[in-house]
């Protein structure tokens, strides 16, 4: 019994697992390897939030990107109570029609270039965007067709390769007895 407990102190004993130590050099330990996966996803995962996260920005950088806002739906809005107010109190909105008939053309072209300028800002802030997506789209084909290059090499051969022919012919060598030898034996046998 003694010799028995010496060899188990030896393989197991003192904290060491003598034989888990050695089957670790031939094949990894699947539990330690998650620990190290799931701490390189975490890395992974908290350097992807840094490059994406939005630089901070200040109070008035806050106020005016509310403020850039504004426009847009306030015309939209100012626009559907025009209607409204034309139908609910018509004297109302007819004496403050005559009132922009006032306004001079001049002020009038003023108004349309502020307005231009504006939507035309937009729009071509938006176009710049778009031509950075496309660019970047354009720098990730290379590596797309070689991705789909390899993906059609790794396919089988030509489809064609394993066609068994026309219908027809299957069919005839179908109804067409192979030969069975035993049969034959067998039926020369009972007839003799």
């Amino acid at each position: 019994m003694g010799v028995i407990s010496d060899l188990l102190t030896i393989l197991f004993g003192g904290g060491r697992n003598v034989v888990r130590e050695t089957a670790e050099i031939f094949r990894e330990n699947s539990e330690s390897g998650a620990v190290r996966d799931l701490a390189l996803r975490q890395q992974a995962m908290v350097q992807f939030g840094e490059e994406l996260k939005a630089p901070s920005k200040g109070g008035f950088d806050r106020f005016m990107d509310g403020l850039n806002r504004l426009p847009r739906p306030a015309m939209a809005l100012g626009t559907l109570c025009l209607f409204v107010a034309a139908m609910v109190d018509p004297l109302w909105f007819s004496a403050r029609m005559q009132g922009i008939a006032l306004v001079p053309e001049p002020l009038w072209w003023l108004l349309g270039v502020i307005v231009s300028f504006y939507f035309g800002a937009r729009h071509q802030a938006k176009a710049q965007d778009l031509q950075r997506e496309i660019t970047a789209t354009m720098q990730r084909t290379p590596q797309v067709l070689e991705n789909l290059r390899a993906l059609k090499e790794m396919e089988g051969g030509d489809p064609g390769v394993a066609d068994p022919g026309t219908h027809a012919d299957l069919a005839e060598k179908v109804i067409q007895p192979d030969e069975n030898r035993a049969l034959k034996v067998w039926h020369r046998n009972r007839t003799a």
